[in-house]
């Protein structure tokens, strides 16, 4: 089989890359980038910065791809402006070219809104840390972006927008009380699966969140003060060193599907072999 070319789509602005460099040692495309040669290393992937304006690499056009994703952001589409504006009509030429779509929290977002959906700011607040009892619905149970998923799991997160309404035809796959978790859509001549929550992410990402966010969490309730917070983020990067660390598991209320790194990609490594894969062994590739 042809070895699959992916497209990493990053969500970030310039100073929100270099601020994640700073703290993890890579960006947010970089770092999904990373988890995708985790899952496959065979991968060959490219990644635009399209909120910069960024095009993509020289003589590469979407159709040469077998895939696209798209990663978080630390913006918001109703706030609007060209790196937003540039992404959404990014993913309108994804969907025109034909190319299995994924995206992750913004990814998510930013395709419900190319393909006709809404997206607002979320009135029950900030999603932060774990998302908790994403549940899967009856087509979410049928579908093959959650094969091998629990019913009921917990998952990396760190938003504070919803979708208000998906785009006509699209199917409600998971959802919690913050809202929909997950959905799937066909729209022009693509195909998308996207989660609100983040697949790709690290006990060590979420840490990271948390200190760039700092006094913000703190006013927003998510923690008493600024040392609980860093208690918080030195509890996660001890998780990072020893995932099986039994007490913590247990104090954070994590599951099966954080416990296990196989369980907690599972969406992405299922769109790969589902969409991508199959893709990248055609002949007209």
């Amino acid at each position: 089989m042809n070895s699959a070319r992916i497209l990493v789509i990053d969500g970030n602005v310039a100073e929100i890359r270099a601020r994640l460099t700073v703290a993890l040692g890579y960006d947010s495309g970089e770092g999904y980038a990373r988890v995708l040669r985790r899952i496959d290393p065979t991968l060959r992937i490219d990644i635009v910065t399209s909120a910069d304006g960024t095009e993509l690499p020289a003589g590469a056009g979407l159709e040469n791809y077998h895939g696209v994703t798209m990663t978080g952001s630390a913006l918001n589409i109703y706030n609007g402006g060209a790196p937003v504006t540039r992404q959404i009509e990014l993913a309108k030429a994804v969907f025109a070219a034909g190319v299995p779509f994924f995206g992750s929290c913004w990814g998510l977002q930013v395709a419900v809104t190319a393909a006709g959906g809404e997206v607002r700011a979320n009135p029950r607040g900030r999603e932060f840390g774990f998302a908790r009892r994403i549940t899967l619905s009856e087509p979410g149970k049928q579908h093959r972006l959650f094969a091998g998923k629990p019913a009921v799991f917990e998952a990396p997160s760190v938003h504070r927008d919803e979708i208000a309404s998906l785009p006509a035809g699209a199917a409600t796959l998971a959802s919690n009380d913050f809202g929909v978790q997950a959905a799937s859509f066909t729209h022009g001549r693509g195909t998308f699966w996207g989660v609100q929550y983040h697949p790709e992410y690290d006990y060590a990402d979420i840490a990271a969140v948390a200190e760039r966010y700092g006094q913000i969490l703190v006013t927003e309730g998510m923690f008493r003060d600024l040392p609980a917070l860093a208690a918080f983020a030195a509890e996660l990067r001890s998780l990072q060193a020893n995932p099986g660390d039994a007490p913590l598991l247990w104090k954070h209320g994590l599951g099966s599907a954080m416990r296990s790194e196989a369980l907690r990609l599972a969406e992405i490594r299922n769109w790969l072999e589902a969409e991508v894969r199959p893709r990248a062994g055609s002949a007209k590739c």
